[in-house]
């Protein structure tokens, strides 16, 4: 055999093997590396920072659904507990996003932390991050879904509100052409068709008045106001019917307050305090209506002897179309939107408005405002 052929042949075999040598070892480098990748439990890089940045709540699970990194609006939010999460429904959805890899968006309505009753609305979004990790996000949509339901039940309420004065009326024009030759229906027709009209006119101005004052700008200037001359307005606006019920009016108090803001809106919500105040007050009895001024703080108090608010209706009386007696209130002609105005107006002009009730021996309602004087020194101060 020839011997010089042999050298180069024993090089390539040589070269060869130390090649395969090398690509073991690297190979076998790659498996071990994946397998630490497996075992170790932290996310890939960048993605804590991104997960801590959310203002939105963010979840970070590995394959056993274990919470490797939780934003603080996951933590608020009661979706992470013992660093599992909370719901089996969320669950669910990491297990077949695992499963099929694709991404799912859902939208549920879940319980707020493992013992909380508050429910809590949120549009979901669960994906893959890398081959190992699954990403859930979850916006919460609760005070969407609320204002919504605000709304329907708004138009619910306007529709059912304005069914009852709108039939009454085609009835009532109906009953007047049969009694066309009867001269004491057709004048006893005509006055509760007259009646109804004035009630459905009343529905629609509250309304309209409660939308303007809904409205960002509803006080955009405001005036120097006399609180005297509000309170005798409305007295005077609401001295017909405290005679017709039998219910004397009455007021005192400091005088000389004043306020900035509109004096007709002031009088409006006066005027509803006090109207409320004698359609629920017996005959004989008294409304009282009381100023006071101290600390840079106007109260104006309504106060009657009628039958009184339960506890549990009292943080609700402002709520609009909300009636303590619905068919008193009916009865009087009464649209529910009464006390949510006085709300508004006393809002828009910076106060609030407080019920003290206790059943069978009355009400008080104080609107509280910031006083003229207090305001301007203020505003001085901070110049």
């Amino acid at each position: 055999m020839d011997s010089a052929w042999l050298v180069p042949a024993a090089l390539a075999f040589g070269v060869l093997l130390g090649a395969g040598i090398v690509a073991v070892i690297y190979l076998a480098a790659r498996r071990g590396q994946r397998a630490v990748d497996v075992v170790n439990s932290a996310v890939p890089d960048g993605v804590d920072q991104v997960i801590d940045a959310l203002e939105s709540a963010g979840v970070v699970l590995d394959p056993s659904n274990n919470v490797v990194k939780a934003s603080p609006g996951a933590l608020s939010l009661g979706l992470v507990w013992n660093q599992g999460l909370v719901h089996p429904e969320l669950v669910t959805i990491v297990d077949r996003v695992r499963r099929t890899g694709k991404a799912v968006n859902d939208e549920l309505h879940l319980s707020r932390g493992p013992f909380g009753e508050a429910t809590i609305f949120l549009s979901v979004r669960v994906a893959r991050l890398g081959a190992r990790y699954i990403l859930l996000l979850a916006e919460d949509r609760t005070e969407s879904y609320r204002l919504e339901e605000v709304r329907r039940d708004f138009v619910a309420n306007i529709s059912h509100e304005l069914k009852t004065p709108i039939g009454a009326v085609g009835l009532l024009a109906e009953a007047l052409t049969t009694a066309a030759d009867k001269p004491e229906q057709v004048r006893r027709f005509a006055k509760r068709l007259t009646k109804e009209s004035e009630r459905l006119a009343r529905i629609t101005q509250e309304i309209i008045e409660l939308s303007r004052l809904q409205a960002t700008d509803a006080l955009s200037k405001a005036d120097l106001v006399e609180v005297d001359t509000v309170v005798a307005q409305a007295i005077d606006q609401n001295r017909v019917m405290a005679d017709s019920h039998n219910v004397q009016l009455v007021s005192g108090g400091d005088a000389g307050a004043e306020v900035y803001g509109d004096e007709g809106l002031l009088a409006v919500a006066l005027h509803n305090l006090i109207s409320n105040a004698i359609q629920y007050s017996p005959k004989g009895s008294r409304v009282g209506v009381g100023v006071s001024h101290k600390e840079g703080v106007v109260e104006i108090a309504v106060t009657d002897q009628g039958v009184g608010i339960p506890e549990e209706e009292q943080d609700r009386v402002f709520e609009r179309f909300f009636r303590t007696d619905p068919a008193r209130s009916r009865n009087t002609g009464g649209s529910g939107l009464g006390l949510s105005i006085v709300k508004h107006v006393v809002q828009n002009h910076g106060g609030d408005v407080r019920v003290w009730s206790q059943p069978g021996h009355g009400s008080t309602f104080t609107i509280r405002l910031p006083e003229a004087s207090h305001v301007a020194a203020a505003t001085v101060a901070e110049q």
